[in-house]
């Protein structure tokens, strides 16, 4: 099976059980006297969670439970909280208090077709209901405890949010190479590392094992790749293929990778990245198991249109 296809069976893995939860919004007794107040709530909700997009943070849990020689299919609540955080983020991120986006993976932004209240709401909801959809499993508490707490530390306060706040503060600040790279490695690559450690946890390799030091690893250099490449598509990609406008970076005085190092600059950053990315994994050869897909999915992140 090729990349593509596996990231399509994971992805439909992830899909079909986030919208068993969501389903049961409707159906929740409590608002059968309010369904229609509450209805525009639960479709902004719904409406960013299955918009699309490449799932990749769902894939890393699969892909590392498998590696750590776990059942890629006991790790959907994890990869289905971390897809609900990552949705949440860009929700908020296209607020006009943020970037202002007016498209997202081509469609309208959420808060363009709800409404900001509405679309603040939804992304504060999936933030939060990722804590539930996380410990729908077989899992033993103490496991859900170290995958939930480990999700809250990624997005929160010292992880994702913190990264944002970074990124906020490039608008009227000039950074240089090493604030835009913790920039990154917070705002992108927490929640890569979030991935990549949820699924050594639902294989059981906790924090101390060869296993999840070589994922928070390969986490930290493809999620920078990642975001590099962002900066780049930014500048010249194109908007169809993007599914969003570009230029919104240099519309909000930002400072990116490309516009710190040139775009060819850039280029060759993430490409050292995505090979210090695959280096990480040498650790996981003498396991039995392939890291095939993985490699493909680091080459990938550089070489995508969107």
């Amino acid at each position: 099976m090729n990349l593509f296809d596996k990231m399509k069976n994971y992805s439909a893995l992830t899909e079909d059980f986030m919208k068993k939860h969501t389903d049961s919004f409707y159906e929740n007794e409590d608002f059968a006297i309010a369904k229609d107040a509450v209805k525009p709530l639960f479709d902004s909700f719904s409406y960013s969670l299955f918009a699309g997009g490449k799932r990749l943070r769902p894939f890393l849990v699969y892909e590392f439970c498998s590696l750590c020689g776990g059942n890629p299919e006991d790790a959907v609540s994890y990869a289905s909280a971390i897809e609900m955080v990552h949705t949440s983020s860009l929700i908020h991120d296209d607020l006009p208090c943020m970037d202002n986006d007016d498209m997202r993976r081509g469609k309208p932004t959420n808060h363009k077709v709800f409404g900001e209240d509405v679309a603040l709401l939804a992304g504060d909801a999936l933030f939060l209901y990722a804590s539930v959809i996380a410990t729908d499993n077989g899992f033993d508490a103490e496991r859900n405890l170290k995958a939930v707490k480990l999700l809250s530390q990624s997005a929160g306060v010292t992880g994702m949010i913190a990264g944002q706040q970074i990124d906020m503060w490039t608008e009227s600040n000039m950074p240089d190479k090493k604030i835009l790279t913790l920039l990154q490695e917070k705002k992108t690559g927490a929640l890569f590392e979030c991935a990549c450690l949820l699924g050594c946890i639902a294989a059981g390799k906790y924090e101390g094992t060869p296993e999840y030091s070589a994922a928070k690893s390969f986490a930290k250099h493809a999620g920078l790749a990642f975001q590099i490449t962002d900066d780049v598509l930014d500048v010249c990609g194109n908007p169809e293929e993007l599914g969003k406008n570009v230029g919104s970076d240099e519309a909000n005085g930002k400072t990116t990778f490309a516009t710190l190092l040139g775009i060819e600059g850039a280029k060759a950053l993430a490409s050292e990245e995505t090979g210090l990315a695959k280096a990480a994994l040498f650790a996981f050869s003498n396991t039995g198991r392939g890291v095939s897909s993985l490699n493909e999915l680091a080459d990938y992140i550089i070489t995508r249109k969107n």
